[in-house]
């Protein structure tokens, strides 16, 4: 549904009298996620003596990549960039900013192929040759949060959670009644959540041309009737004060976590930080869906980030970021992943490992997301997102639901608003990207 990058900072290790090289990689994970970003580097740290991987938090995903395009700009880029899934069409513009991984890959002798990942992850963060361009780090989907002790409260029965949206939306008008007060449904990321996720998991594209994964020259179509109907059921939702807005980021889910809000949805990554309170009882659920949806649900985009490597470095730094994202994709690192956030295994391998360790029958609640986006294989319209400015249409998208939640605007009206908004930036950006 969106966060800031930590840096990551590799230097390579005193020895044979030369002084240490450090190379950066900037950050936005906080709390117990960038606890774990941090151990990882100290394990690489540890694991070879020619470099150092030290960590430093950026910010807000937003203001990570924000400040790396003007570090980038001022000659002061980091040597590796992670960037949320939004930011993926700015990045693959930026060819002079950009060095594929692929590339630095193979200029260290080392290998890294789409075909070591997970299908749907390795279509979103491709070159236009089919290599790869990012390396996929911290992947997550969105999922439905349920507190089990408002349910059990509301008479609804907590081994029985809702699957649908219509069961969603009946179950919030319940725990409206039973709580008057306090926040029944609620999501982070509105856009992520209302048009993003709801056209992918129906099937229905956001824009043409594979949600613009095939080119800059995709056009909005979310404007349809299946998602204006959905922006309306939320909108009756929010009059009836069993839907409430939470904002246009992530910063809501702390209404999950404090227990005001008793449904929510946003990222799996979420769980390092619900998993360490003990204040009530909680599940994870698959996002709802339409059950009139033909083929419904399908598979859903991509949430998270993946670490961009900057260009205008030397050849001996990029054998030490080379180096770090080997060891990212080892076993080690993607264990370190998979089995302490909500983050799903990026490589085959990975899965195959907790698949094979049982890791999930143990823990299945951490399955749901990896079910989520790997349920079906990717189509034309599920395989991914991939818009020029995203971070800017996002916040014309969030005003056009804002209008509607408000009454000012009909569901269509948002909704065409939106899309006519979204497009005008759309042909911007591609005018730009094709000087």
């Amino acid at each position: 549904m969106g966060r800031a990058l930590a840096g990551l900072i590799l230097a390579s290790a005193p020895g044979a009298g030369r002084a240490a090289t450090e190379l950066q990689l900037w950050h936005s994970l906080d709390g117990a996620n960038g606890a774990l970003v941090a151990r990882i580097a100290d394990e690489f740290n540890t694991s070879q003596s020619a470099y150092r991987v030290i960590t430093i938090y950026k910010g807000p995903y937003a203001e990570t990549i924000n400040g790396g395009i003007a570090a980038y700009r001022a000659g002061a880029a980091p040597h590796i960039l992670q960037v949320f899934e939004v930011g993926n069409g700015t990045m693959a513009a930026a060819v002079g900013a950009v060095k594929p991984v692929s590339e630095v890959m193979s200029a260290a002798g080392r290998a890294v192929a789409p075909e070591a990942f997970l299908p749907v992850i390795a279509t979103n963060y491709l070159a236009r040759d089919g290599s790869m361009l990012s390396l996929p780090f911290n992947i997550s989907a969105m999922v439905m949060w349920i507190n089990l002790d408002r349910f059990e409260r509301a008479g609804l029965d907590p081994r029985h959670l809702p699957e649908t949206w219509p069961q969603v939306f009946e179950a919030a008008r319940a725990l409206k009644r039973a709580e008057p007060s306090r926040c029944a449904l609620s999501t982070a990321w509105p856009t992520w959540a209302h048009i993003e996720q709801l056209s992918v998991w129906h099937g229905r594209p956001v824009a043409t041309r594979a949600n613009g994964l095939d080119g800059f020259d995709a056009e909005l179509v979310f404007n349809k009737p299946f998602q204006v109907r959905h922006l309306q059921a939320i909108v009756d939702l929010h009059r009836e004060g069993a839907y409430t807005y939470s904002g246009r980021t992530n910063r809501g889910e702390a209404r999950f976590v404090s227990g005001e809000c008793a449904i929510f949805l946003t990222s799996s990554s979420l769980y390092g930080t619900i998993a360490a309170q003990e204040t009530f009882r909680w599940a994870i659920r698959p996002m709802p869906y339409y059950p009139d949806i033909v083929d419904a649900p399908q598979n859903a985009i991509l949430g998270g980030g993946s670490l961009y490597v900057m260009q205008g470095k030397t050849a001996q730094d990029y054998e030490g970021v080379a180096a770090f994202l080997d060891f990212v994709l080892s076993f080690p690192a993607q264990a370190l992943l998979y089995r302490n956030t909500g983050y799903v295994p990026v490589t085959r391998a990975a899965r195959a490992d907790a698949e094979a360790t049982g890791f999930y029958r143990r823990n299945p609640m951490l399955q749901v997301a990896v079910d989520a986006i790997t349920r079906r294989a990717p189509t034309r319209d599920t395989a991914g997102l991939r818009l020029g400015n995203m971070l800017q249409i996002r916040d014309l998208w969030a005003e056009e639901i804002e209008a509607a939640l408000a009454g000012t605007k009909t569901p269509q009206h948002a909704l065409d608003d939106a899309v006519a908004r979204g497009d005008a930036v759309l042909r911007l950006f591609q005018r730009r990207t094709a000087r």
